[in-house]
């Protein structure tokens, strides 16, 4: 066995769920929390439902959402999420530094990207069962 098989075999059975034969996958229990099917210009499909316009994913579920200046919506998710996803929209531009202090004060940590890329990070961090909300302008 080469080098780098040898070293990929010693790895997994050093992993607490390795058997020797399988991996051992958890079922993760979700609450109101829904992934995004889609999204358009203008609107996103979020758990089967059109949400036209921004809007923030969180544990909960979801609700409008007023942009940048719309700081308290964020916050009151402090101590439900460890880190928010904001979607910029279709490219990725830079949050107002102010609003990205706040979040941090209240111990939320803040990831920054174009809205599509939010939105599969989203739901691939949802799936892996973390603490993680979506804020996110159309595309």
């Amino acid at each position: 066995m080469g080098g780098l098989a040898r070293t990929r075999t010693a790895v997994l059975r050093s992993l607490p769920y390795w058997d020797g034969k399988a991996m051992r996958l958890n079922e993760i229990q979700y609450t109101d929390a829904v992934p995004v099917d889609g999204y358009g210009p203008g609107f996103f499909r979020i758990g089967g439902k059109l949400v036209d316009g921004a809007a923030v994913i969180a544990p909960d579920g979801v609700t409008g959402w007023g942009g940048y200046e719309d700081v308290e919506t964020l916050l009151a998710l402090a101590g439900a999420i460890d880190v928010i996803l904001m979607g910029t929209g279709a490219e990725i531009s830079h949050i107002p530094s102010d609003l990205r202090r706040s979040l941090e004060d209240a111990g939320i940590g803040v990831e920054v990207m174009a809205s599509p890329s939010a939105c599969r990070t989203y739901n691939v961090l949802l799936s892996e069962g973390r603490r993680v909300a979506l804020a996110v302008l159309p595309v």
